[in-house]
């Protein structure tokens, strides 16, 4: 008997020893571990501040870029600028995606995931996914005649009767959230009143005499017949009638922006950028030929630029979802600050990414690919575009910083933005609507490009586009916030 108290005694003991209610405070327990997460093709930007603004003199005298002190979060950054192959990626996904859609509807048993355990006859649309792990022939009997008819050209349009990609038929469905607009917080929540609620609340409003409602009771009972929402504070009163509601919104659907764009570039942007100029080769094989994959992509307006960081966000996220592993921050156009940041590689006084205040090193060597001089292109030894990798990369290993290609920044232009922005992070953003003046539509461009003089290769020199239009030296590259402390050793206090 005694031995069973003893077995008894230790069971007890074992068991609650294995309980997770210990009375303390202990937090959230059975939380993901995070290791860290390097995005393969960045390089990692440690958190610091810079004087962000012009380090020479302002040779156009335009006033726009006054010397400032900032401090820049930790980040990751593109090495190179998205190049023509990486981009066209995101192209062969978009047309992929649309084949397997088109092949659902015919042959849904081999190109749907159900998400749910009914069969794929019983399902609503939004209960199923598309099997990305299915093969897909294009070249296959049953599939052929379906995916010429629904994607390739007609034949009214076809050159030399070659069945080519209706590029135009090329669109990424997205969603994102307007983070800036949900932030505002608007009124207390809203609650509608049924009539009972109304006659309860009535009755406490009289027992409270003037510290109950927000109007008489007479208009109170006419919005209530009107059947309309009624601000009531946002939530419930105590007994002394206080409410501590906090404000926000009723429906969040507002913020969540639901986009539709043609992710093909604009490949006739090497014809319309120059007048009296014969640039035909470029507009027939810098997208497509293998000769030009490692060239940066052009002819990318910053809608397309945008949506192709949310594309790539939703390629990694789904993959490590599916691996079991924790989702990392979004990618995403940089700022204006983070891009000059990063540009001057360490060197906050710096007129140029390689360090110098020259834009040739002691033998005579151009440092950048850009106009050198009048009517000189290949004096640099580019002449259009480079590949993504040439010249040397400044301190952060980062290429091109400087000329090739200007990138697209998240950032709206506006004269005045070094004035009223915050040196904590600054940014101004502003989603230009179509009815908006044309010079609300123009974003930041950085870097100088392969048509452009030394200047604009400057750090601190800012200039713009619009963001609806594409030009053949327009690329740009992604960026990842660090989730951490970010300081010089990323991996401390992980």
């Amino acid at each position: 008997m005694k031995k069973v108290l003893m077995v008894m005694v230790l069971a007890a003991i074992i068991l609650s020893s294995c309980s997770e209610r210990t009375g303390e405070l202990i937090g959230s327990q059975n939380r993901p571990k995070w290791y860290g997460y390097d995005p393969y093709g960045m390089n990692y930007i440690p958190a610091g501040s810079y004087n962000m603004g012009q380090s020479d003199q302002d040779a156009p005298f335009v006033h726009q870029t006054r010397s400032k002190t900032v401090s820049i979060s930790a980040f990751y950054i593109d090495i190179t600028e998205i190049s023509n192959n990486e981009y066209r990626q995101f192209v062969e996904w978009t047309r992929d995606s649309l084949a397997r859609r088109i092949l659902a509807e015919e042959f849904p048993e081999e190109f749907l995931i159900p998400t749910l355990d009914d069969e794929l006859e019983e399902m609503d649309e939004e209960d199923w996914n598309l099997d990305w792990d299915a093969r897909l022939r294009w070249d296959d009997e049953e599939y052929y005649p379906l995916l010429v008819s629904e994607l390739v050209l007609p034949e009214n349009q076809r050159f030399y009767k070659a069945r080519q990609i209706d590029h135009r038929k090329l669109i990424f469905d997205y969603y994102w959230i307007d983070l800036k607009e949900a932030s505002k917080k608007g009124r207390p929540l809203i609650k509608k009143l049924s009539n009972t609620e109304y006659e309860d609340r009535t009755e406490h409003r009289i027992q409270m005499k003037d510290g109950g409602f927000p109007f008489p009771v007479d208009q109170y009972d006419e919005e209530v017949q009107r059947g309309k929402d009624i601000d009531i504070g946002g939530g419930w009163r105590n007994k002394k009638g206080q409410n501590f509601s906090i404000r926000g919104h009723s429906d969040r659907s507002r913020f969540i922006i639901h986009e539709k764009i043609n992710v093909f570039p604009d490949t006739l942007v090497w014809v319309h950028d120059f007048t009296y100029s014969y640039n035909e080769p470029m507009t027939r094989k810098y997208f497509w030929h293998p000769a030009y994959d490692d060239y940066p992509v052009v002819g990318i307006t910053w809608q397309q630029a945008n949506a192709f960081c949310i594309w790539r966000t939703q390629l990694l996220n789904g993959w490590r979802n599916d691996m079991g592993e924790v989702y990392v921050d979004d990618y995403r156009l940089p700022t204006e600050a983070e891009w000059e940041y990063a540009a001057r590689g360490g060197l906050t006084l710096s007129p140029y990414p390689w360090g110098g205040p020259y834009i040739r090193n002691a033998k005579g060597c151009f440092l950048g690919n850009f106009k050198p001089m009048r009517g000189r292109y290949m004096e640099d030894g580019g002449f259009y575009t480079v590949k993504v990798t040439s010249y040397h990369p400044n301190d952060y290993g980062l290429y091109c910083m400087a000329g090739n290609v200007s990138e697209w920044t998240s950032t709206a232009f506006d004269e005045s933005m070094y004035e009223f922005s915050h040196d904590l992070n600054p940014e101004y953003t502003y989603h230009a609507l179509d009815h908006d003046p044309i010079s609300m539509k123009r974003k930041v461009i950085r870097g100088g490009s392969w048509k452009d003089v030394g200047y604009y290769l400057q750090n601190g020199t800012r200039t713009y586009e619009y963001q609806d239009t594409a030009k053949s030296y327009i690329g740009f590259r992604c960026v990842m916030s660090y989730l951490g402390r970010g300081g010089p050793d990323k991996n401390e206090g992980i």
